[in-house]
C-alpha cells in the first residue's frame, strides 16, 4: 500500500522554532494551552461523552434510572424545534452528535433527539431502537427484557399500573383499543382537543392516563403537543415502524488558546445561525426561556436569557517576537525583522517563504475574516490559500501583488467547519507581513455555558492535557453534501468494492482506508461508525495499521443483523513517536452492508503545548447594573466564588492569554 503524506510537517515546526529562538529548545515555554474549561456549579458538564457520563450516570443506578438521566440531559440541553443542518450526517443531514448538539446548538428536531437518546443509551451499555410514527420520531430504550418509550422531544413517558414504563407497542395497542370503543374520535383533532380539556384526557386510553407531564387540559410542558398528539402518534400501527436515526460520536469541547488568541462566548446573538443562509427560521434565535415556546426551560434549570449564542474567536498572530512561527504547523524561510521593515519577512529571497497556521474551533464557524497588512517587494507576491481537510488539499483565497491593507472574507471557505488551515506563501525580496488577524463569529449554545445564579457561585477552571485532535468526518453521500460540506472522499481514502452513497459494498467484501497524520505524537485514535448490516453474517471490522499498510489489527467488529447500530473504539496502544496510521473499515456482506456515518479522531501531543496563565472575564447585569469578575488562573486547576446579589442576566465569558 502506498505511503500517505500530508503537509503537516513537525520537522518544519521544530526548525522554525530554532530559527526564531536562536537554536533554543522549542519547548522552553508553552505556546498552546489545551482543553481549557470553565465550569459553574449551576450548570452540568456536557463537554464530552466522558464528562457527561461522570455528571449524569452514577454508580448503582438501575437501567431505568440511567434512561431517565439520558432523558433529563436531552430535556435540559436540547429545545425541540427546527434542526441544525451541517450536511455531515447521512441520510438526514442534521446534527446527530449529542455532545456537539448540547454545546454548539441547543436545539434540534425529533429525529435528532431520537438519535441522541440511542447514542447515549448505547454508550452506557443499554439497548436502543428508533421509531418513525405519524408526525413524530422517537427512540425506545431496552431494559428488563422489554422496550420502553421515553421521549424528551415532546417531554413524556407513560408509566403502567406496575410503575414500569410502557413500550411503543403497548401504547399503540392501548390507543387502538380505545378507538374501537370510541370510533367517532379517530381522525377528528378538534374533537380530541375538546375531550382532553379539564382532565378529560384521564378518561382516554388507560395506558396514557398516568403520564406525569400532561397538565389539567392535556398539554405537555413544551406547549406545542399534548394528549391529542399522542392519540395521533400512536393511532395507526400501519404507519409506525422501526427506523434507525444514524448518529455520530467523537466531538468534544477542546478550547485551545495561543498568545494573541481570544474566545468570547455570549449569552446573546447577532441573529446569525447555521441555516440562516438557507432561509430557515430557528425559534431558538429569538426565544426566551420561561416564555412562550420556551416556557418550560426554566423549570429544567435554564438560567440563560436565550438559547442560540454568537461568540467571537480571534487570533492576532504575535509576529513581532516570533511566537506565531513557533506555534505554526509550518514555517519555512521566514525571519522576524525589526525596525521599519515588515515584521515577518522572507529570509532568503531566492526561494519562497511559507507560513501555515491551524484554526481549530470547538464551535462551528459562521463567518470569517482575515485582516492582513502586506508589504510586497518588486515582482513579489503573497499567496493566501486555505485547507478544510487537514492540509490534504488547498483552495486559493487571494494573491496579493502590491503592498496593501487587506480584509479578506473567509466565510465561503469556512462556513459550517470547525477546523481549517491558512497558508501564506511569500515571494520576492522585501515581501513580508506586518500584521495578520483572523476573526470569526461562531455559534454556540447558551445553555451549556457556565451561567451564574443569585448567591454564591463556585467556578472551576481547568486546563490540560496538552493535546490536540485531527478529525476525519465527511458525508457518506457526496451528492447530498456537494457545495455545502466535505464528503468522505475529501480525506483521500483508498477503497475497494465500495460505492456511493453510504459506503455500500458492491460485492461480498470491500474496504475503505483513510490515512491519518498528526503534527505531534499520536496518543489515541477514537473511531466511531454507524452502519447497517441486515444479515447475521454482514459486518464491518474497524482496523488500524501502524506500518503503512503492511499489517492491520482489528479493533472492533460491527455485526448484524441490524437496521442500524454503531461501534465506538478507543485505541491507545501506540508506539512512542507514532504520527501516522491507516484506519480501515473492512466489510463482509451476505445481504446488505453500508455505513451511514463515521468519525475518526486522532488525539496527539501538542507541540509547544503546556500551561500558561489565562484570564477569565465574566460579565453580567444585576437589576440593570453592569457587573464583572476578572480572574487570572495561575494554575491548571483552580476554583473561586462569584457572589451575585440578585438574579443575574448573563452577558459574556471571555478566555484569553494573560500577559
Amino acid at each position: 500500500m502506498a505511503v500517505y503524506r500530508s503537509v503537516l510537517c513537525l520537522a518544519a515546526l521544530l526548525a522554525c522554532a530554532n530559527l526564531v529562538r536562536g537554536g533554543e529548545s522549542p519547548n522552553e515555554a508553552p505556546g498552546v494551552v489545551c482543553h481549557v474549561k470553565v465550569l459553574s456549579d449551576k450548570v452540568e458538564d456536557v463537554s464530552s461523552l466522558e464528562a457527561w457520563k461522570k455528571t449524569f450516570i452514577k454508580d448503582g443506578m438501575s437501567s431505568e434510572q440511567k434512561s431517565k438521566a439520558i432523558f433529563e440531559t436531552c430535556l435540559k440541553f436540547i429545545l425541540h424545534e427546527l434542526y441544525a443542518q451541517e450536511f455531515l450526517n447521512a441520510p438526514e443531514g442534521c446534527v446527530h452528535d449529542p455532545i456537539k448538539a448540547f454545546n454548539v446548538y441547543g436545539h434540534s428536531h425529533c429525529c435528532c433527539t431520537a438519535a441522541y437518546m440511542s447514542a447515549l443509551a448505547r454508550y452506557v451499555g443499554l439497548k436502543a431502537r428508533g421509531w418513525g410514527a405519524p408526525g413524530h420520531s422517537f427512540a425506545e430504550i431496552g431494559w428488563d427484557n422489554a422496550w420502553h418509550f421515553i421521549d424528551p422531544a415532546f417531554i413524556n413517558y407513560f408509566p403502567k399500573a406496575d410503575g414500569s414504563l410502557a413500550s411503543t407497542d403497548e401504547l399503540i395497542a392501548g390507543v387502538a383499543e380505545w378507538y374501537e370503543k370510541n370510533p367517532g374520535y379517530k381522525g377528528d383533532p378538534d374533537k380530541l382537543i375538546k375531550f382532553m380539556r379539564g382532565g378529560g384526557w384521564k378518561k382516554g386510553p388507560e395506558v396514557l392516563s398516568r403520564c406525569p407531564f400532561f397538565n389539567e387540559n392535556g398539554w405537555l410542558p413544551e406547549g406545542g403537543h399534548g394528549w391529542n398528539s399522542m392519540m395521533f402518534q400512536f393511532g395507526d400501527r400501519s404507519k409506525a415502524n422501526n427506523y434507525e436515526y444514524s448518529y455520530s460520536l467523537g466531538y468534544e469541547l477542546n478550547i485551545q488558546l495561543r498568545k494573541g488568541e481570544r474566545l468570547e462566548r455570549n449569552w446573546s446573538n447577532q441573529g446569525l445561525f447555521i441555516g440562516k443562509d438557507e432561509g430557515l427560521d430557528v425559534y431558538s434565535v429569538h426565544g426566551v426561556p420561561g416564555k412562550d415556546g420556551m416556557a418550560h426551560c426554566t423549570q429544567y434549570g435554564d438560567l440563560c436569557p436565550g438559547r442560540v449564542g454568537n461568540g467571537v474567536l480571534e487570533y492576532e498572530l504575535p509576529l513581532a517576537n516570533g511566537e506565531a512561527l513557533r506555534t505554526a504547523l509550518v514555517a519555512e524561510n521566514l525571519a522576524v525583522v525589526g525596525g521599519a521593515a515588515p515584521v515577518l519577512q522572507i529570509k532568503e529571497a531566492v526561494k519562497p517563504g511559507m507560513l501555515v497556521i491551524r484554526m481549530p474551533s470547538s464551535y462551528v464557524y459562521l463567518t470569517g475574516e482575515l485582516a492582513l497588512n502586506a508589504a510586497v517587494g518588486a515582482g513579489g507576491e503573497i499567496a493566501v490559500s486555505i485547507s478544510d481537510n487537514n492540509g490534504l488539499d488547498w483552495k486559493d483565497v487571494k494573491k496579493i501583488a502590491a503592498s496593501a491593507d487587506e480584509k479578506i472574507d473567509l466565510k465561503p471557505f469556512v462556513y459550517r467547519r470547525y477546523d481549517y488551515q491558512l497558508k501564506f506563501v511569500l515571494k520576492g525580496q522585501g515581501t513580508g507581513i506586518t500584521r495578520a488577524k483572523v476573526s470569526h463569529i461562531v455559534q454556540h449554545s447558551q445553555r451549556a455555558l457556565p451561567a451564574l445564579s443569585a448567591g454564591p457561585n463556585t467556578i472551576s477552571f481547568s486546563a490540560g492535557p496538552a493535546e490536540g485532535t485531527i478529525a476525519l468526518e465527511g458525508c457518506t453521500d457526496p451528492k447530498a453534501s456537494a457545495g455545502k460540506q466535505l464528503a468522505y472522499t475529501a480525506f483521500h481514502p483508498q477503497s475497494n468494492n465500495i460505492q456511493d452513497p453510504h459506503l455500500l459494498l458492491s460485492g461480498g467484501g470491500g474496504d475503505v482506508t483513510f490515512p491519518v497524520e498528526t503534527p505531534g505524537d499520536l496518543k489515541r485514535l477514537r473511531i466511531n461508525t454507524h452502519y447497517r448490516a441486515r444479515d447475521a453474517k454482514d459486518g464491518w471490522e474497524v482496523q488500524v495499521s501502524l506500518d503503512e499498510g503492511k499489517t492491520f489489527k482489528t479493533l472492533e467488529r460491527g455485526e448484524g443483523p441490524t437496521i442500524g447500530n454503531s461501534t465506538l473504539t478507543n485505541f491507545s496502544e501506540l508506539p512512542a513517536h507514532t504520527r501516522k496510521a491507516l484506519v480501515r473499515f473492512a466489510g463482509h456482506q451476505r445481504n446488505t452492508l453500508c455505513m451511514f456515518n463515521f468519525r475518526i479522531d486522532a488525539d496527539y501531543e501538542m507541540p509547544c503545548g503546556g500551561f500558561h496563565p489565562l484570564k477569565v472575564t465574566y460579565r453580567w447585569e444585576e437589576n440593570g447594573q453592569k457587573k464583572q469578575d476578572v480572574r487570572v488562573a495561575q494554575k491548571p486547576a483552580e476554583s473561586w466564588t462569584i457572589q451575585c446579589g440578585a438574579q443575574p442576566v448573563m452577558k459574556s465569558i471571555v478566555l484569553e492569554w494573560a500577559e
